[in-house]
């Protein structure tokens, strides 16, 4: 915009020194209009402003930072308002052990303090983005730069008070998705407070001592172990209550066709398998034992 204040300065004094010059050169009249025109388009062109998709716009006014920020998309401002562009679009800030894999340089993962006194080192990332309606407040009260006054240092802050209530053994298996949990709420409320819309904590590895790590393999070692057998001996009770209901099986069909036993009927059966003797072409003798005194040998051919 002051480059067409500029323009439009040269523009008159081109014209009031035209008019009072003796001789007037026919080609000078046209430069004031060029000057003047020139300034008018610059001026137009100032008043239009495009924010790209991704970012807000921010309306800075000879330094005083307006509340409104503009959302993407192509507007009409004031010429002496200075558009700052902020991102707005989804960010992650790692903290990781391993180097160049997060913001920092080198070793940065968090050393946090347990409810038990030991020492843990945490991994994590946290997944969040600036609000695009506060954008204008986060310019005016924290800056560009919020990532570094306020992200990194409340993720630290937010993850050692949390760490102090529990024990080192609870965030390594049972109580990790509540010890985030505990974490992503706080983060929530602090962002909120400053214009940051929190959308994920991920808790990417809990690095304990070797000793403690040790000890708790152990103990998931012996829980399996235990369940195992648990496992075994509900099995064998299952076999063996499989084998008793066999066996009453047994005995009740033994016992119904005891019952059904008679002398004639064992007679029959026994007439009837000399018959299918008989006549098999195989035979050539029978014993026929009729009783205990006399066991004859019929020829059947």
């Amino acid at each position: 915009m002051f480059l067409a204040f500029f323009l439009f300065l040269i523009g008159i004094g081109v014209l009031f020194a035209f008019r009072k010059a003796a001789q007037k050169p026919p080609a000078m009249k046209f430069v004031p209009s060029f000057f003047i025109g020139l300034a008018l388009l610059v001026a137009v062109y100032n008043t239009v402003v495009i924010i790209p998709a991704g970012y807000a716009g921010v309306q800075v006014l000879f330094g005083s930072v307006l509340d409104a920020s503009l959302q993407n998309g192509m507007h009409v401002v004031n010429p002496f308002v200075e558009i700052v562009e902020m991102d707005v679009r989804t960010q992650a800030y790692t903290m990781s052990g391993k180097a160049n894999e997060g913001q920092m340089q080198g070793d940065d993962a968090i050393e946090v303090l347990s409810g038990d006194g030991l020492t843990l080192r945490l991994e994590l990332t946290v997944q969040y983005r600036l609000s695009a309606s506060d954008a204008s407040k986060v310019y005016r009260s924290i800056g560009t730069d919020y990532v570094e006054k306020v992200v990194r240092p409340e993720i630290r802050s937010a993850i050692r008070d949390a760490a102090v209530g529990y024990l080192a053994t609870d965030l390594y298996a049972s109580r990790r998705d509540e010890f985030i949990q505990h974490v992503r709420g706080r983060l929530e409320k602090v962002f909120r407070e400053r214009g940051i819309v929190l959308e994920a904590a991920l808790l990417r590895n809990i690095e304990l001592p070797a000793r403690v790590r040790e000890a708790i393999n152990d103990k998931i070692a012996a829980e399996q172990e235990s369940q195992k057998m648990v496992y075994i001996l509900q099995k064998e009770r299952q076999e063996a209550d499989r084998k008793r209901v066999e066996a009453a099986g047994i005995s009740d069909a033994q016992k119904i066709i005891s019952s059904s036993l008679t002398n004639q009927y064992l007679q029959y059966n026994y007439i009837q398998a000399l018959k299918e003797l008989t006549q098999s072409k195989n035979s050539t003798f029978v014993i026929a034992p009729m009783d205990q005194k006399l066991v004859p040998m019929i020829n059947v051919k």
